[in-house]
């Protein structure tokens, strides 16, 4: 490849999407992963409908992965009390490992150049980038950040909440469990987190998990901690008494961040959980991810003529169509956040649902958007 239009660090779900949409655009994009494919990762694995057309649009079909149909949320609270309501989009249960195989060999295929090595600094100077990898430096017109949810390019690049403290932890596993139902996805609330529970493309049902670090650190291991804290909850309890790990030890990240974050920094324009992490609860990660890489490679070439740009503008619009999408589900998230991490405000909200039914289902649509196209 000549020297790229994009260069893109992270090849995760936003980064993958984003490479695909401007690669079909017939930009030239360079996409940095250090990672090899396939590969797993921590993940709910749920994946809202919303974002299936858009997929598609792109000519990413996953029928062939065989992705469960999932149609219905139960909850639970801390003492195991249990509601359910219909999931009003619907989504799908897919492992990272299949979906970003499937993103990858499509991003090839339009031919993106995926460069299996880790990105040591992105400058920019004289409205160009230039990144160093181990082999030297490439030059772009522009640069997206996907590098996830916490990463040593936030350091790089000094942004304002890398330097705070983040007191969470996500650790993940597939499990057997035959008698899991496959059309629905389970939050279980425990003291210091809440557990998401959902069946995969593979028949394996993946476990999610958010805690406090500070609730963690008492026990030495997670499996100490599913025994000692997660299984506090009923369900839980049942369904780690009833299943095996298919894993030989579980995936966790630490030092999670739920901070606001800018959309925009030192020019590089940050996607998926790189541009801002909503909570696990609201259960809608992974279609933001991809709807972010929509937003900013719209940006890019609705502002494209013959070359030429002006990045500013560029810029406003990607922050703008941002926050029109996704800012007050952020902030939604952070208030069932508050809620639902509190055993008392958690048990009476449980009841006002208990009492209004019609209302979980509204705070799903509060967390989710419409079909994208």
């Amino acid at each position: 490849m000549n020297q790229p239009d994009v260069i893109i660090i992270g090849g995760g779900l936003a980064g993958l999407t984003a490479a695909i949409h401007l690669a079909s655009a017939k930009l030239k994009v360079m996409l940095y992963e250090k990672e090899s494919y396939p590969h797993h990762k921590v993940c709910g694995e749920y994946l809202s409908k919303e974002i299936l057309p858009y997929l598609y649009s792109l000519g990413v079909d996953l029928t062939a992965s065989s992705p469960v149909e999932i149609n219905t949320l139960k909850y639970s609270d801390h003492k195991g009390r249990e509601i359910s309501a219909p999931l009003p989009l619907g989504g799908i249960g897919i492992s990272r490992y299949e979906l970003d195989h499937v993103l990858y060999r499509h991003a090839i295929k339009m031919g993106v150049k995926v460069v299996q090595d880790s990105v040591t600094a992105a400058d920019y100077k004289n409205n160009r980038f230039y990144v160093k990898d181990s082999h030297g430096t490439v030059e772009s017109k522009f640069v997206l950040g996907a590098f996830g949810k916490r990463s040593l390019m936030d350091k790089k690049l000094d942004r304002d909440f890398i330097a705070k403290k983040a007191g969470w932890l996500a650790v993940k596993g597939h499990y057997t469990e035959e008698s899991y139902p496959v059309d629905t996805v389970s939050l279980h609330n425990f003291t210091g987190g809440y557990c998401g529970l959902s069946k995969t493309e593979t028949g394996a049902v993946n476990v999610c998990y958010l805690t406090t670090y500070r609730s963690f650190k008492k026990y030495k291991n997670p499996d100490d901690f599913k025994k000692e804290v997660l299984s506090q909850n009923v369900h839980l309890k049942k369904f780690f008494n009833n299943t095996k790990p298919l894993f030989s030890k579980d995936l966790s990240i630490a030092q999670i961040s739920f901070d606001r974050k800018k959309q925009v920094h030192r020019h590089i324009i940050m996607i998926g959980d790189a541009a801002g992490l909503i909570h696990p609860l609201c259960g809608n990660g992974m279609a933001m991810a991809i709807h972010s890489a929509k937003l900013a490679s719209e940006s890019i070439l609705d502002n494209l003529n013959d070359g030429n740009f002006d990045r500013k503008i560029i810029e406003r619009k990607y922050v703008k169509n941002w926050n029109k999408n996704f800012s007050s589900r952020l902030r939604m998230g952070r208030i069932l956040q508050r809620i639902l991490m509190d055993p008392y405000l958690a048990g009476i909200s449980q009841k006002f649902i208990y009492w209004f039914p019609g209302l979980l289902p509204a705070i799903i649509k509060r967390t989710h958007g419409k079909k994208i196209i």
